[in-house]
């Protein structure tokens, strides 16, 4: 081998390396760009143009692509995450805002929120599969981990819309409290956490029968109660924890999932919007709007370990690590 290939070979090794490295993409919404983290240096390490008003985003079952909710473009851009170049976009409907993706890996669902539609579109053919209708302002989506069901939340009409994914019908309503923004099903499927930003509380479901088991409030002191507005939520694996971005409140709360019992609240950037953990669950990322950070949560020790500069007005955010 020459010395040129060999320093061919050595220089696709090593980029085929960086780009397998654990990386946080983070959507700005107010710059219209994707910042990527290195999570071993906790620094930025690209900043990639993308469409207007980016929101959700969300990696391929591979981690090899992501989907962008470019909302005020009106479409889902795919990203090639070794390169960080847009590579395809999806059909979505008018200004998708958030995104969520089934089990199967080639089916996306996108909220419209002007129109009260949810998109559900086909990943391989780049076709919308069908668009059903929801309450106003549809925002929050998940989808049950054997893929037999999914939910909507309508910030408006202030319910939980379930919906069958073989079918695609609305097969039950629940009411919340105002503006329900996220949605999360356990790991076993069984209950489903809501959060109502408004309201300022989180209702748990028993996914079988659609009715309430416990509705969650939070009080901080020295923080107004108008001020606790809860939004992203996410749940560990294996431990009996959930983290609730509390909005303007600057916290997140500490759930203890057998209990109901809030342990902690942690206080992160301003205006606190969306969740993320790393592989092991070790490391939570909140997406801070008005302070254009991203704060590293240890869930061990329930402490910020370092605070990332990154655009204006982060919203989404997720993290990669194959």
């Amino acid at each position: 081998m020459t010395s040129r290939n060999l320093l061919l070979l050595l220089t696709s090794l090593i980029s085929s390396f960086a780009a397998a490295l654990p990386q946080a993409y983070v959507t700005n919404e107010k710059d219209n760009t994707l910042s990527v983290i290195d999570m071993n240096t906790f620094e930025v390490v690209d900043t990639i143009d993308v469409g207007e008003r980016p929101r959700g985003f969300i990696l391929s079952t591979d981690q090899t692509r992501g989907y962008i909710c470019a909302s005020d473009s009106d479409r889902i851009q795919i990203i090639d995450l070794s390169t960080h170049s847009i590579v395809g976009d999806l059909p979505s409907g008018a200004d998708p805002e958030t995104i969520a993706l089934h089990p199967n890996g080639t089916t996306i669902y996108t909220a419209n929120e002007d129109d009260a539609l949810l998109t559900v579109i086909d990943i391989p053919s780049a076709q919308v599969i069908s668009q059903i209708d929801v309450g106003v302002e549809p925002e929050g989506l998940a989808v049950s981990h054997d893929g037999s069901m999914m939910v909507v939340t309508s910030e408006t009409t202030n319910m939980v819309h379930w919906i069958d994914t073989k079918s695609h019908d609305n097969i039950a309503n629940s009411l919340v409290d105002a503006r329900p923004r996220d949605a999360h099903f356990t790991k076993d499927d069984k209950f489903l956490w809501v959060s109502s930003e408004i309201g300022g509380t989180v209702t748990i479901f028993n996914t079988q029968t659609k009715q309430k088991v416990k509705t969650l409030s939070f009080a901080i002191k020295g923080v107004y109660r108008d001020k606790i507005q809860p939004v992203g939520i996410v749940l560990m694996k294996s431990k009996p924890y959930a983290f609730v971005a509390l909005g303007p409140a600057n916290r997140i709360a500490v759930i203890n999932t057998d209990t109901y019992e809030v342990e902690d609240y942690i206080l992160v950037g301003r205006r606190v919007w969306q969740l993320a953990f790393n592989e092991d669950q070790s490391l939570l990322l909140t997406t801070n709007g008005v302070s254009g950070d991203v704060s590293v949560i240890n869930t061990h020790s329930f402490d910020v370990q370092h605070t990332i500069k990154v655009g204006r007005y982060p919203w989404g955010v997720a993290v990669k690590w194959k």
